[in-house]
């Protein structure tokens, strides 16, 4: 049976020890996905995992980035491609001096981040967190979305902005269907097939319920 979580076709390379030649090298994983799916409490769960394993790791939240960043940015499409530009940048900054780095955005254009994969020369796990606008709309959990139907958010992703799937996205994830812990694991599978994390250890629970994001 095929695992529609996953869409993976890297080898990886095993030195005379059996030991993956990733192991200490860095890479991105990129959470794409709606305002309010989960990318944030997933890109936490993973960098929590990645801690266990005793590996560097940093994430680049969008809401934080927005903050600091990329302060004074708007919401136009050129100012979005900026925006997720700057978090690809640091995150190849950090990845090519063996940091894993965790990005968490909403990044709604798909040429966009298929530039950034490109430029991680495929040390680039697109994972898409994927969550119908419905399920979206009920949860609001900072009523954003109640905000942007009423027009008072102009160019919000879903409603009066488009957010373009990825084709070919890594990981897919259904944050609708599946309680955090669940989602993040094909994550982990994903990471392990390609050689760049070792065999996880058993998840700590996370709290219920998936976080909203403004990023």
């Amino acid at each position: 049976m095929q695992d529609t979580h996953t869409n993976t076709h890297v080898t990886t390379h095993v030195n005379s020890d059996g030991e993956s030649k990733m192991d200490n090298q860095g890479f991105v994983v990129w959470f794409t996905g709606l305002s309010g799916a989960g990318k944030s409490t997933l890109a936490r769960l993973l960098e929590a995992e990645v801690r266990r394993q005793d590996r560097r790791v940093e994430v680049l939240d969008g809401d934080l980035v927005r903050m600091h960043l990329s302060q004074g940015l708007g919401y136009s499409k050129a100012d979005r491609d900026t925006n997720v530009r700057r978090i690809g940048f640091v995150c190849r900054l950090l990845s090519r001096n063996g940091v894993i780095a965790i990005a968490a955005a909403i990044s709604p254009y798909r040429a966009v981040r298929d530039g950034l994969r490109a430029e991680c020369g495929g040390r680039f796990i697109e994972v898409y967190v994927k969550c119908p606008l419905e399920t979206l709309q009920a949860r609001d959990v900072k009523g954003l979305y109640r905000r942007a139907l009423a027009g008072e958010i102009p160019n919000f992703t879903g409603i009066s902005d488009p957010y373009e799937e990825p084709l070919h996205p890594d990981v897919v994830v259904q944050t609708d269907r599946e309680r955090p812990q669940e989602s993040v694991r094909p994550i982990l599978e994903a990471l392990q097939r390609l050689g760049y994390m070792k065999a996880s250890t058993d998840l700590c629970s996370p709290k219920k319920g998936v976080n909203g994001e403004a990023a």
